[in-house]
């Protein structure tokens, strides 16, 4: 299903830097010059500053756990430089040293708190924007990408096709901020009057109900027309139990805020709460003015305050995060006739209202029907929520859900009344500009069209297949692996070496976004019809195309090879129902990965992205489908109660770890174990992967400057990646909210638990980062 896509990154980022154009070449070495030189200004002032600083030798007897025991009396093992290991000084080596350099703080033992001994440096420098909620190495690539987006995207071309075409119109009336500001709210009052009207921004509601208002059409509507899933989150994805065919699935939804939390809970949430409630009742009070009423501030109030209860109520009645990981456990097939019987909800009409989401893109149910309930205790809890809310209540709360969704299509005005909401949550003083706002947008809503833009501009064609070769290394680790773990049955090892050697891998891009001849790429966007001065319509088309589009499926066979996410991404994903990882263009640039940089880096950026990725296959969620992409238990008794043992492990040791950014909260063990164990499993085999193309006559390169050993320049690279800050709003709800663990635990807890890591910077035992305990799933 859609939410079990797996992505490695935080939450958002992207980017890559701008290549050099042939017609520009005078100006390129010029540039290149430049850049080589401040590179070595810097590396040698850093240099110079870090002489003398040097690695704690604590050499102590390691103790390991059973898979990774050695002599007791042996010391620990780094790759020596060699003759062969000649000093590179080419303008990506230097380039990559100065940044390490200007990342690390070596005043910090690397055996203490190896994030701030390898992070010290960029957390020193770095503030976080008033635009950003966090700001990591992930964002700086982001916004890099998005200057680059910015470029294409503004350069007009006669030669542009169709698609392409439509990408920079959508663009254009997203920066035409004053036709948008000439509009104001008349857009929006439009839609509102077309939804059967928001009660509270009118005064013909109650007399315009009677017996025509329904529950059942009002969802569909915000279903198919608007991808608004209220109230019950109804979708089509493929089946877990049969891949090759897609279901409708029927689940819990989300809600207004990010997380049922801020419903609940006290202390700082209350604030969140209250600015949420400001923020309708102001964005109400407005809608009422520009729409030619009088200010009732009592009705207002009145009204906001029951559409925040019933939302509390249905937060209430949603499942936490952590009890939703057992996939097997949620997944209940049944037909529509049995859904109706199982949840009546007070006479909820199941078929009137399936059948009219699935009528907008013209699918009659058939007779037998089937559905996958994922929100069976929801669904329960329910029928009590409808029952006690009046049709005014529900109508507000559904069209609210609307209004929230298209502010950022409004005046400024508009936007100002969210800014104490944003503040409260996220931390946020400004808006980021408006160029990004747009560029992130097209790029969301026009993934292919705005990729093939990318592709052309910024990457690298002959990267797909370095890396290629690179997912094969990684990929024979894991295999090689398996050999290692005594807690594995000898057929469960089987099975998922099969697994592992059928993972469909898909680099950079798909093909045909970049073929003239092939007309896929204009085909996906044939219906949209952009006017460059209608950008909130334009909106609109967006999202009833992403709702059809997704719809459209149903009757459809499942398309093995289908790219779940653009090219313009820095990110990577695992698809537990195609078996299949994904790495776009964005991802394989620096610090990721180069050609121009030495292998240690690259096995410990996109290696360690790779077998994480991988390991997403076999973590709490992807161990519950075979290598068809089909929900089938394949484990044995034995191994499976052993994999739950070491898990429970690893949700111990996360759920230890006490940030103090975040209210002192701790870091929640259960709904970041999928993404604990990929961190794990991802740079143990990069590693491992590593060392074997060292052993196999690969030659690295050292870069100037950096008296490391290749070991530990692998495990510098892997925790440079993770470089970040957050703003103190943001980190509370990363605790309730993110999958994967805050940046710096996903550093310590890792390399805490890999014996090879205590060994390349010779960390005594008992040290943090040489802990008496490990955990180890893969």
């Amino acid at each position: 299903m859609g939410q079990l896509e797996h992505p490695v990154g935080v939450m958002e980022i992207a980017g890559r830097s701008r290549p050099k154009r042939p017609s520009f070449l005078e100006g390129s070495l010029l540039l290149l010059l430049l850049l080589v030189t401040g590179a070595l200004v810097a590396l040698g002032l850093l240099y110079a500053q870090s002489r003398g600083q040097q690695l704690p030798l604590l050499l102590s007897r390691l103790r390991f756990s059973q898979e990774e025991k050695t002599p007791a009396a042996r010391e620990p093992r780094a790759i020596k430089v060699s003759q062969d290991d000649q000093i590179c000084t080419s303008p990506g080596c230097v380039i990559a040293a100065a940044r390490i350099l200007q990342n690390m703080d070596p005043s910090k033992a690397p055996c203490e708190d190896f994030y701030q001994y390898a992070c010290g440096g960029w957390l020193r420098r770095q503030v976080v924007p008033e635009t950003n909620s966090r700001y990591s190495i992930f964002d700086t690539l982001r916004d890099e990408l998005e200057v680059t987006l910015k470029g294409v995207l503004e350069s007009p071309s006669a030669k542009d096709r169709p698609a392409v075409r439509k990408a920079k119109a959508l663009y254009r009336s997203c920066m035409d901020e004053s036709v948008i500001e000439k509009r104001d709210s008349q857009p929006l009052l439009d839609v509102l009057e077309a939804v059967g009207g928001w009660p509270v921004a009118t005064d013909r509601w109650t007399d315009a109900v009677g017996p025509g208002w329904e529950l059942e059409r009002q969802l569909a509507t915000m279903n198919s027309q608007f991808n608004k899933r209220i109230l019950i989150d109804l979708f089509i994805w493929s089946d877990d139990q049969n891949s090759s065919r897609h279901i409708i699935y029927i689940d819990q939804p989300t809600l207004g805020m990010p997380s049922r939390d801020y419903y609940i809970q006290k202390g700082s949430n209350e604030k969140v709460r209250e600015a949420y409630l400001q923020f309708m009742a102001l964005v109400a009070a407005m809608l009422r003015k520009d729409a030619g009423l009088p200010e009732d501030g009592h009705l207002v109030q009145a009204d906001m305050a029951q559409v925040l209860e019933l939302e509390t109520r249905l937060a209430n009645a949603t499942a936490p995060q952590e009890e939703r990981h057992d996939v097997t456990a949620l997944y209940n097939r049944m037909e529509v006739r049995e859904l109706q019987d199982k949840f009546p909800l007070k006479g909820f009409n199941w078929t009137l209202f399936i059948q009219s989401v699935l009528s907008s893109v013209k699918i009659k149910l058939l007779p037998d029907e089937e559905v996958v309930v994922y929100g069976a205790p929801y669904l329960q809890n329910l029928e009590d929520i409808i029952d006690a809310f009046s049709a005014r209540t529900m109508q507000n709360y559904l069209v609210w859900r609307l209004v929230l969704d298209r502010i950022s299509s409004l005046s400024q005005r508009y936007k100002n009344a969210r800014a104490n909401y944003r503040k409260a949550l996220y931390g946020k003083t400004k808006e980021e500009a408006r160029w990004r706002e747009c560029v992130s947008y097209v790029n969301s809503n026009m993934e292919s069209a705005v990729g093939s833009l990318y592709v052309k501009e910024a990457f690298s064609q002959d990267s797909k297949e370095a890396v290629r070769e690179l997912v094969d290394k990684v990929r024979e680790a894991f295999v090689e692996t398996l050999d290692e773990l005594s807690w594995m049955d000898k057929a469960t090892k089987q099975k998922a070496q099969e697994k592992a050697m059928s993972i469909r891998v898909q680099i950079g891009y798909p093909n045909y976004i970049l073929d003239k001849r092939n007309r896929r790429l204009d085909e996906e966007y044939s219906k949209l019809d952009f006017s460059e001065h209608r950008y909130f319509e334009n909106g609109l088309q967006n999202l009833k195309a992403g709702a059809q589009r997704s719809l459209k499926k149903l009757r459809k066979k499942v398309d093995q090879n289908l790219w779940i996410i653009g090219a313009a991404v820095v990110n990577a994903f695992y698809s537990p129902n195609r078996n299949q990882i994904v790495f776009p263009a964005g991802i394989l640039q620096p610090p990721f990965f180069s050609k121009e940089q030495p292998q240690a880096l690259n096995f410990g950026g996109i290696g360690m992205v790779i077998g994480h990725e991988i390991t997403h296959g076999f973590d709490d969620n992807g161990r519950n489908f075979d290598k068809n992409g089909n929900m089938l238990d394949w484990w044995s008794n034995f191994s499976a109660q052993r994999f739950q043992t070491r898990s429970e492990c690893m949700v111990y040791q996360y759920g230890n770890y006490s940030w103090d950014l975040a209210e002192q909260q701790n870091v929640n063990g259960f709904s970041t174990l999928g993404e604990n164990i990929a961190d794990n499993g991802g740079v143990r085999q990069a590693y491992k992967a590593y060392l074997k193309w060292r052993e196999e006559g690969g030659r690295d390169q050292q870069l100037p400057g950096l008296e490391l050993t290749f070991e530990q320049i692998f495990f510098i690279s892997y925790a440079q990646v993770w470089c970040g800050s957050y703003r103190p709003e943001f980190a509370v709800q990363s605790i309730k909210t993110d999958v994967h663990s805050p940046l710096k635990y996903r550093v310590l807890g890792s390399l805490q638990n890999l014996a090879a890591f205590a060994n390349a910077f010779h960390c005594a035992r008992g040290t943090p980062m040489h802990p008496l305990v490990r955990c180890r799933v893969w």
